[in-house]
């Protein structure tokens, strides 16, 4: 890793100086001797604040597999975005205090009070599927940065930190598609602009029952949470490491892209082959549908041919009766006229 504390640690003294130096500046001739007053005694409160603290540091990390993000390369990060509390922003790498870290920079449309900042590592992209099955413990440093002044602690209001610090995490494991939550962590910041290190740990504890990744997945990932936002800041992830049953760290694999590529793309294949499949099966189901349908139609048009030639048959056979009986009354009309003729 390329960290320079003594670097970054002179950095932060001249800005330091910077900034006091802008704090002592004339603003201009009209400057009333109010708003001097009023800038000295801001100046004065802000170094009380920090007096006698030093700007945490990041960790120096030991262990050859952790990734460190020096690279530049986050590939294997998503953005979660699709929950209500969602915070909404981008991922990148950036520099924090001398030192590159996955950066989250949370653009703040949603409203702080529940939200929370989420991002997914895809494990298959970093360790490959046997790498992946064989994690039993996660380790990362979780860092946030202010991005504005709205901070309320007990000493002071509008204060530029991130305050407390802290969230879990979870991911989806082979036994059933079932979620399992980590551990929760927890940290803070309450006087500098960017907090140190929050260490975070994550185990799979059941494991043995099935709760853990497999080789057959084709995506084990994980999530990881910040929540209890106190002020608008941005989250930086680093030092990721994976380590397996035995506590030895997991090294990447630097084919493992390539692999989960491979494996998506064979499973893309099988998707569109089975639902060619379904669309045959569907079309020859729709083709049977459409003959046995003509068939009933066929069969109700002659049963209906059958009724209403039956109905015709028995209403010409009640007119021909009816008709009848006119004909009978007619001659016995006739015949009554012409008796009463005679007489």
């Amino acid at each position: 890793m390329n960290y320079r504390r003594v670097i970054a640690g002179a950095l932060a003294f001249v800005m330091a100086a910077c900034a006091a130096g802008c704090g002592k500046k004339d603003s201009g001739k009209n400057d009333s001797k109010e708003n001097t007053t009023a800038a000295t005694t801001e100046e004065v409160t802000t170094e009380e604040a920090t007096k006698g603290k030093e700007q945490p540091m990041p960790t120096v990390p030991t262990d050859p597999n952790a990734i460190t993000f020096d690279d530049g390369k986050f590939d294997f990060v998503f953005e979660k975005g699709d929950d209500p509390d969602c915070a909404k922003g981008t991922l990148s790498v950036e520099e924090l205090l001398g030192n590159k870290m996955l950066k989250f920079a949370d653009d703040n449309t949603v409203p702080l009070s529940g939200k929370v900042q989420k991002i997914g590592i895809s494990v298959a992209k970093l360790l490959g599927y046997e790498g992946a099955a064989r994690v039993r413990r996660i380790e990362f440093d979780m860092y946030a940065k202010a991005t504005a002044d709205h901070l309320k602690t007990d000493d002071a209001d509008g204060v530029r930190a991130p305050g407390w610090i802290g969230g879990g995490g979870g991911t989806v494991t082979a036994k059933d598609d079932k979620w399992y939550d980590f551990q929760e962590f927890s940290g803070g910041e309450y006087d500098f602009e960017t907090s140190g290190p929050v260490h975070a740990v994550f185990k799979f504890l059941l494991a043995d029952s099935g709760q853990c990744w497999t080789e057959d997945m084709d995506d084990p990932n994980f999530l990881i949470m910040r929540w209890g936002i106190a002020n608008e800041s941005d989250m930086y992830i680093d030092n990721i490491i994976f380590y397996d049953e035995e506590g030895q760290s997991i090294p990447i694999d630097k084919d493992a892209g390539s692999k989960v590529k491979e494996r998506l793309e064979k499973a893309a294949e099988k998707v569109v082959d089975e639902a060619e499949k379904v669309k045959d099966e569907v079309k020859d189901e729709v083709g049977k549908a459409k003959d046995e349908i003509k068939e009933e139609v066929g069969k109700a048009q002659s049963e209906a041919e059958k009724d209403i030639g039956k109905s015709i048959d028995t209403a010409q056979q009640e007119l021909d009766k009816i008709n009848k009986q006119a004909q009978e009354a007619i001659a016995e009309a006739n015949r009554l006229i012409e008796e009463g003729k005679k007489k």
